[in-house]
């Protein structure tokens, strides 16, 4: 029988990995792969509000990172920079206000690694209630919003023809990232909830002919490398995040193996 804080563990972990999936898909459909990572650096600052005001640290990070994420939709519509240039300046100015405000306040104490890296292994109940209750509304709202937003995703023009509204599913979807992040900060941390958006996505992109396909495999992938980064971790007494993470890496370099050949080689083996 496993100990009570490791079942706690799979049980936020894998509740993780089926929000992701789909997720992760769009973020690489629509090529916002520094948008995630600009919404986890918000998480410091959250955090540092957080411990500042005595406030409960997931919903003090989803309320920034919410902040953080329509402030870059009114940037987008006010300014004429790319894209890529309003991140940067939001990811680093974030970054550096969490890390200013922690100078001043200096009576808190924050575990940086733990903030960085996540800590699964120290998850309770209540976590991994906000990882099932949230993710399910998360989940939901997706599958609601999914035709504007793919449709805005392929083309934005004909999906406005066709008398959608992928703005709103774009301002809706980003929110979306926000609160996955919030309430993943401690099972997987800043640096590498990223990843884990993204990884499985990809992977499971050169598995998939079709989007549905692609989700539901990109949720089996993030599953799979939890479960067996979470198991590796505890033989090998390496840090659980970014074991995780490798595992998920490895799946994606095995996808890269193209499928005829490796069919041609099992039926050589067999003559």
């Amino acid at each position: 029988m496993f100990d009570d804080f490791i079942v706690r563990a799979f049980a936020a972990g894998i509740g993780l990995a089926l929000i992701t999936g789909p997720l992760g898909c769009f973020i690489v459909w629509r090529r916002l792969s520094y948008f995630g990572d600009t919404i986890a650096h918000s998480a410091l600052l959250g955090v540092t509000i957080a411990y500042a005001m005595n406030y409960n640290l997931t919903i003090a990070v989803f309320v920034v990172s919410c902040f953080l994420a329509l402030s870059l939709l009114f940037l987008q519509r006010r300014t004429r920079l790319p894209d890529d240039a309003l991140l940067g300046l939001l990811a680093h100015s974030v970054l550096a206000i969490g890390l200013v405000l922690l100078g001043i306040l200096s009576f808190i104490r924050i575990d940086l690694m733990g903030l960085l890296f996540g800590d699964i292994l120290s998850v309770n109940f209540t976590d991994v209630l906000f990882v099932w209750i949230g993710g399910g509304i998360v989940l939901t709202v997706l599958i609601l919003i999914w035709r504007p937003l793919f449709a805005g995703t392929v083309n934005i023009e004909l999906a406005k023809a066709e008398g959608l509204n992928p703005d709103l599913a774009t301002a809706i979807f980003t929110l979306l990232i926000a609160s996955v992040i919030a309430i993943s900060i401690k099972i997987v941390g800043i640096l590498l909830i990223t990843g884990l958006l993204i990884i499985p996505a990809s992977a499971s992109r050169n598995l998939s002919s079709t989007p549905i396909q692609m989700a539901i495999t990109s949720s089996i992938i993030g599953v799979f490398s939890l479960v067996t980064g979470l198991q590796t971790s505890m033989i090998w007494n390496t840090p659980t995040g970014p074991t995780i993470l490798v595992i998920t890496l490895g799946v994606f370099i095995i996808t890269l193996i193209p499928m005829k050949k490796l069919l041609i080689s099992k039926n050589k083996i067999k003559s």
